[in-house]
């Protein structure tokens, strides 16, 4: 077990299928035996350039596994074990580190965005970031454990209210998700924006209260309607561009909490007016990954089936066709989520 394949990143645009030596593991590591990786939305960033990154990297940083060895002072995890990770591996040392905030640790470093991930067959990830699973849990949905425990996170940092009114644009894989978690955090209302014919008969196959085509009314102008002028109480932008940024700020009402949830390109700029968050009163959060009991949450929630990954999940694909599949997450709408089968390397 010397040599594996991976899906190696090399620069923008630059992603090459190919084999490269099995990680080596220090004493308190494990090596994964990768089974599923989901193709994430920031993942064509990253494949794209936007997202700063090393070179060459192996991405992926949604997985499910088995541990296949273990380094000499690993004591909780057993080869066998069927496991996620924490993708987040900070120096515990730090300011940030010792207030609890790992997320903005100084020597930050992140499974498939600064360093080696899971397209590929194997991957080593530190004791301490492991999360052991239920076996009756199948390796697709133990991969949405990773972009379950974001949006946990988003919705924490937005608190919620029993009763209130929730407006979410952008019914891709994170917004579907917000949206029914949002029901389970009490919203009485759900209004989702989008543009994709497919994407808005899921979101009304899920439940959501109302959703509206974008590309047939201006959804701003919709959501005001729904709320009798005001706006909603709770605005998450769960696409990750400048026009629907802009128009979540229209969307929000007074005194109203807008969740900054899509990541946008590193570079991208937008104008703001500062009088109206200040004469508004507006609380802007922002969600950028999952953390300590947001994983716990997202596997519970997974197991007991009260989140059900299968809903989102549209296909899988073989290893060997990651760049296809990377391709294919940016350009066809009609793909909600895509899971990498690292267990097939061939079609």
């Amino acid at each position: 077990m010397k040599k594996m394949l991976a899906a190696v990143l090399y620069g923008a645009e630059d992603m090459r299928v190919e084999e490269v030596p099995v990680p080596e593991i220090a004493e308190n590591e494990v090596l994964i035996a990768v089974k599923s990786c989901g193709i994430c939305g920031t993942d064509p960033h990253i494949y794209r350039g936007h997202f700063p990154v090393p070179f060459p990297l192996i991405q992926g940083h949604e997985f499910s596994g088995e541990v296949v060895s273990t380094g000499a002072a690993v004591t909780t995890v057993g080869i066998g074990d069927k496991v996620t990770a924490d993708i987040t591996i900070s120096c515990g040392k730090c300011f940030y580190c010792r207030m609890g905030q790992k997320l903005f640790c100084e020597e930050i470093v992140q499974i498939g965005v600064h360093t080696n991930g899971a397209f590929a067959q194997y991957v080593k990830v530190p004791e301490t970031n492991i999360y052991k699973l239920p076996e009756e849990m199948s390796w697709e949905e133990a991969a949405y454990i990773e972009p379950l425990a974001c949006v946990i996170r988003g919705q924490e940092r937005a608190n919620i209210t029993m009763g209130s009114t929730v407006a979410i644009i952008g019914a891709g894989p994170m917004g579907l998700v917000h949206a029914q978690l949002a029901k389970m955090n009490g919203a009485a209302t759900v209004i989702m924006s989008e543009m994709n014919a497919v994407r808005i008969e899921k979101a009304k196959n899920l439940g959501v209260d109302h959703v509206i085509d974008a590309s047939a009314q201006d959804p701003v102008q919709a959501v005001l309607d729904l709320t009798e002028g005001r706006g909603a109480d709770f605005v998450i932008e769960a696409v990750g561009a400048i026009p629907t940024y802009q128009q979540a700020f229209q969307m929000v009402r007074r005194g109203g909490v807008l969740v900054t949830y899509g990541a946008a390109p590193a570079h991208a700029i937008m104008e703001i007016k500062p009088f109206e968050i200040y004469s508004k009163e507006l609380t802007i959060v922002g969600s950028y990954a999952g953390t300590y009991d947001t994983w716990l949450k997202a596997i519970h929630l997974i197991s007991s089936k009260r989140f059900k990954p299968t809903d989102i999940i549209s296909k899988s694909i073989p290893l060997t066709n990651i760049v296809d599949g990377i391709k294919e997450a940016m350009t066809n709408k009609d793909i909600i989520k895509i899971i990498v089968d690292c267990t097939v390397v061939r079609q």
